[in-house]
Order: structure tokens, then C-alpha cells, then sequence
């Protein structure tokens, strides 16, 4: 495999990964609110609220640390200049944007959760759902759709 081959698969994995990153970071500008939320569900959402205090100070190793899972991580790690600098160029890029927590469904394993968002980008409303998966004792974002 050529070293340009190598490049190019590298940035095809890192693409979706910056676009987990770019909704997360990008609609923590305002608190995350976890109210309403209770259990399983609502450390989830916690979750989410880490991205957004983590995000607010922006400590990028905090965010590819605690707010990430590990294999969301792997993959920025294999950009040039790893997680942290793909965290950090994303947060040059954030306008001022609002998040809500819409729902949290976790599953019966309490494995794997999804939330469903809205976020404001530019004045129009935008619904995605960020997937979580639990690692050890602790909920990390893992992917987006």
C-alpha cells in the first residue's frame, strides 16, 4: 500500500469522526440541561454535559479523555497531530449555537444509549441523535447520525 493510499484511508476514517465532534462541540455553547432525566438515561446525558464544561474550557485532552470513546478516539488518533488537535481545530470553528437534550433511550444491557438533540447552527434548528456506549463505569460518546 502506497504511503498517499495510507493518507487517504487515514482521512476517510477521521472525516466521520470530525463530524461526532463538530455537533458535540459545536452546540455546547449554552448549558446542557439533564433535567426530567433519571438513572441510566440522565448519566448519559451527563455525559454530554462533560463534553460541554470540557468543551467551555477548552481542554481538549479532557474531551479525547473523558468525553470520548476509546474507539471514536483511535480514529482521530489516526490524523495527523491525533484527537486533540482534531478536537482543537473543530473548536476554531464553533459559532455561538445552543443544544438541547430531546430523549435518551438507553438499552436493555444499559450498554449503549442514544440522544436525541437539537441544535441551532446559523438560526435553523437541526435534530441528530449522538450514540453512547458505557466503558467501564462511565458513558462516552461514541458516534453521530
Amino acid at each position: 500500500m502506497s504511503v498517499s493510499m495510507i493518507a487517504s484511508f487515514k482521512r476517510a476514517l477521521v472525516l466521520p469522526c470530525a463530524a461526532v465532534i463538530a455537533l458535540g462541540l459545536s452546540a455546547c455553547a449554552k448549558t446542557v440541561s439533564t433535567n426530567g432525566l433519571s438513572g441510566e438515561a440522565k448519566d448519559a446525558a451527563e455525559t454530554i454535559k462533560a463534553l460541554q464544561s470540557d468543551v467551555t474550557a477548552g481542554d481538549e485532552k479532557k474531551v479525547c479523555e473523558n468525553d470520548l470513546a476509546k474507539t471514536l478516539v483511535t480514529k482521530l488518533d489516526a490524523a495527523e497531530g491525533g484527537c486533540q488537535k482534531a478536537v482543537k481545530d473543530q473548536l476554531a470553528e464553533i459559532d455561538s449555537l445552543e443544544l438541547n437534550i430531546d430523549t435518551v433511550q438507553v438499552t436493555s444491557a444499559a450498554r449503549t444509549a442514544n440522544a436525541t438533540v437539537t441544535s441551532v447552527y446559523a438560526g435553523k434548528k437541526r435534530k441528530s441523535t449522538l450514540s453512547l456506549v458505557k466503558e467501564g463505569d462511565k458513558w462516552k460518546i461514541s458516534a453521530l447520525s
